[in-house]
């Protein structure tokens, strides 16, 4: 028989490992375990797995805790962009064009008719002195979506362990189950030779005989049953490790003592308060409510006016370009016209115009030359958007208002947990207490029946009778034994107490 262990979305398995091992370190490089010997291989040995080493391959091969993974990388590089956003922007921009034709010459802006092969080159820096804290809202926002992320990646290892955990003392409870089972058909193989030899000698009747074999055949009856029972639980196991079932794997049993049965001490107020404090479900959900209101605030913000810082640097280059120099020749040049007052005839007025040379502007002069800057402040303030910042504003309240609920809804679970939880506890521990009543009285019958069935006088029916009842009895004590030591160590989880064994 095989003991459903519900998980209730805690951390226990972790705080459960940490006092199995000493100190169980999150690591996401593989495992020094006996598993990777075996997975993959045709190693037909069996590895030896105890409880430390199943969560942590577990952890490790589930795909839920590795999309968590990535869910808290993607929130840090948001909350480092948010950062860097607080930083001047600087951007540079070159431009190489070749025009043909009738063009306009990029340094004199005149228009000449030639091909022109022209340059320029910016630099262009923005820096934002006031947004209404935009900025500054953000980096809050994402550096509590960071953490959220984590307790939320936290919760998620906890609920795979804790799975792992409850297939693994389904695996314990399977072992010893078919130890019982074994030493049942044991009893009757010894009973069996007592009563071949009772009959031989002729003081029992041939009829019990048949009855011990048949109680010995329904002995390995029970025995295939168990070990299918434990074949089930081990793949069970293996599949919560997310890890090939085509290998014979034993875990390492766990120290059990018969748990005593003392009134536990604390209520379920109690441990709700101490809970609510401790569980990552919870902190998540705190911390969505608290990034929620800060994007109210960054919403507002769009209300509000932008204040910024702008610089430009730019200079150009044009092969249109040219300079001229005087070259010490002169040419006589017409500057005008006179009437002469006796022929009344137009004659030139003529002057010597000195002579120059045109000539190409190197790209270097010309990059110096035309080197220019400028600063500005650039202010935008809204006034009319068609409402966006408003209805942004809205839905950040609707996401605040949602983010609440779920922090409600969280701990409305966690209290009915913990409810249903130390009710199970309580259910379990009348279990057990009526089981053990129960497995003593059977001891005692079944050492009277087969004591009279050794004398003769009653027959092998009672006899099977008084054992198969003993058999229930003990494996319904296994059973009972591991479900009240899980539950109250769930509740001691609960109380942020440390859990042994």
């Amino acid at each position: 028989m095989q003991v459903a262990w519900k998980p209730v979305g805690v951390a226990f398995a972790l705080m459960l490992t940490t006092t199995l091992s000493g100190t169980y370190a999150q690591n996401t490089s593989t495992p020094a375990s006996p598993l990777n010997a075996v997975v993959g291989s045709n190693n037909a040995a069996p590895s030896r797995l105890n409880l430390v080493q199943c969560i942590e391959i577990a952890q490790q091969n589930n795909l839920t805790v590795r999309q968590g993974q990535l869910t808290v990388a993607t929130s840090d590089l948001q909350l480092r962009q948010s950062r860097l956003n607080l930083l001047p922007t600087a951007v540079f921009q070159a431009n190489q064009s070749i025009n043909g034709g009738r063009s306009i010459n990029p340094q004199s802006n005149e228009f000449v008719q030639q091909t022109i092969n022209s340059s320029s080159y910016q630099l262009n820096a923005s820096a934002t002195l006031y947004n209404g804290g935009v900025l500054q809202n953000t980096i809050k926002q994402n550096n509590l979506a960071v953490q959220a992320s984590q307790q939320e990646l936290n919760a998620t290892k906890n609920n795979v362990s804790l799975t792992v955990a409850s297939n693994y003392l389904n695996v314990l409870t399977g072992a010893e189950q078919l130890a019982v089972t074994q030493r049942q058909a044991d009893v009757t193989r010894a009973q069996l030779d007592r009563m071949q030899r009772l009959v031989s000698a002729g003081s029992a009747p041939e009829a019990n005989l048949f009855e011990l074999r048949a109680t010995l055949a329904s002995n390995e009856v029970d025995i295939v049953t168990a070990q299918n029972t434990l074949d089930l639980a081990k793949v069970a196991l293996l599949q919560s490790m997310n890890v090939p079932i085509n290998q014979d794997i034993e875990v390492e049993a766990v120290n059990v003592p018969d748990p005593g049965l003392d009134p536990y001490t604390a209520t379920v107020q109690q441990l709700y308060d101490v809970s609510e404090t401790n569980l990552p479900e919870v902190k998540g959900a705190d911390l969505r409510v608290k990034s929620a209101t800060l994007g109210v605030q960054v919403a507002k913000g769009g209300l509000y006016p932008t204040l910024s810082l702008n610089g430009n640097l730019s200079t150009l280059f044009s092969s249109a370009a040219s300079m001229q120099t005087l070259n010490g020749s002169s040419t006589p040049q017409t500057i005008g016209f006179f009437t002469d007052p006796v022929t009344g005839a137009q004659l030139p007025v003529t002057t010597m115009a000195p002579g120059y040379d045109r000539s190409g502007i190197s790209y270097g002069s010309q990059l110096q030359n035309n080197f220019s800057q400028s600063a500005s402040l650039f202010l935008r303030v809204p006034i009319f958007q068609g409402n966006v910042s408003r209805n942004r504003i809205t839905t950040a309240k609707i996401q605040q208002q949602n983010a609440e609920l779920t922090a409600l809804n969280t701990r409305l679970t966690l209290r009915q947990q913990i409810e249903t939880a130390y009710t199970n506890m309580k259910a379990s521990a009348n279990r057990y207490r009526a089981t053990k009543v129960q497995v003593e009285s059977l001891e005692r019958a079944f050492q009277i029946a087969e004591s009279r069935l050794n004398a003769g006088a009653i027959n092998a029916t009672d006899y099977t009778i008084a054992k198969t009842n003993l058999d229930r009895a003990r494996a319904s004590l296994i059973q009972t034994k591991y479900d009240y030591v899980f539950r109250t160590k769930i509740l001691d989880y609960y109380q942020n107490k440390p859990i042994s064994f």
